[in-house]
């Protein structure tokens, strides 16, 4: 019993050396994201100009943040096609977007021909620094960010 207990004291402590020595990788390139939200003024439900203002600032910016949200994680899509006979009946489909982002900063938020316009920019150099700060950050070799080529 003895000799079992020092034994798993042994692995333990060598497991623990290992994780010490790892060095994270560090990518050499970052991407840079860029994002525009539009949102009209006019069709915002409020009866003053200038609550449909903030109403449509508001809705610009959350609109870039999805649009961060999809160049980051994606979109998850459904769609069903309805056929009746040799002829289309019709046609849904739905699109979700679903994370997290950190790190995104509002470049400019401006007004323009009835629309709010806010443009984001998310730097993954500062996403990866905000990730190493934090409290419990995955040591491992899949941590890599590879550069988006632009469209």
């Amino acid at each position: 019993m003895k000799l079992l207990i020092v034994l798993l004291c042994w692995l333990l402590a060598g497991c623990e050396a290992l994780q010490s020595n790892y060095e994270p990788y560090q990518p050499t390139e970052f991407p840079v994201l860029n994002a525009v939200g539009y949102a009209p003024i006019d069709q915002q439900p409020a009866e003053l100009k200038s609550e449909q203002i903030l109403m449509a600032m508001e809705a610009s910016k959350i609109l870039a943040y999805r649009e961060l949200a999809e160049q980051v994680y994606g979109l998850q899509l459904n769609s069903n096609t309805s056929v009746q006979g040799a002829s289309l009946n019709s046609i849904a489909t739905k699109i979700k977007v679903s994370g997290v982002i950190k790190g995104a900063k509002v470049i400019k938020t401006y007004p323009v021909d009835g629309f709010y316009v806010t443009e984001l920019e998310l730097d993954f150099k500062l996403v990866r620094d905000l990730y190493m700060q934090s409290e419990n950050p995955v040591h491992s070799n899949t941590l890599i960010v590879e550069p988006v080529k632009n469209f």
